[in-house]
């Protein structure tokens, strides 16, 4: 089981307080604060097992970046993590190759079960998630 969280987030303050929480419970985390820099970071570490892609983001947003993710063959499991939570968000979010979706402000329980869901190869795209 790879328990390495890749966070990509444009905000530091988020990657900030989404490590100290995954830290707390046991995940290692890496941090990128954009697409580009996430790919290098999947490039050169193995370990990673899942990320939590920010969806708005000012160069790539994760609409476009999780399609090239998948297109350059990367197949770990994205979460998307989203502050608007608007109406069909969650839809937009699977549809582009998101394996799963949080919105913010994060319930941090919600996080953890998606999270162990994934890296334990049972996550789905269902209801809760």
């Amino acid at each position: 089981m790879k328990k390495k969280v890749l966070i990509v987030d444009d905000d530091s303050k988020n990657i900030f307080a989404l490590k100290a929480v995954l830290q707390s419970k046991g995940y290692s985390c890496l941090a990128a604060s954009g697409v580009q820099e996430a790919v290098d970071r999947l490039e050169k570490n193995d370990e990673i097992g899942i990320i939590l892609m920010d969806m708005m983001m000012p160069d790539m947003d994760g609409y476009e970046g999780i399609p090239m993710l998948r297109a350059r063959g990367f197949r770990i499991p994205v979460i998307a993590v989203t502050a608007q939570a608007m109406a069909g968000d969650r839809d937009k979010c699977l549809a582009a190759g998101a394996d799963g979706y949080v919105s913010k402000p994060i319930d941090v329980d919600q996080l953890l079960d998606i999270l162990k869901a994934h890296i334990n190869g049972k996550g789905d795209k269902g209801p809760g998630q």
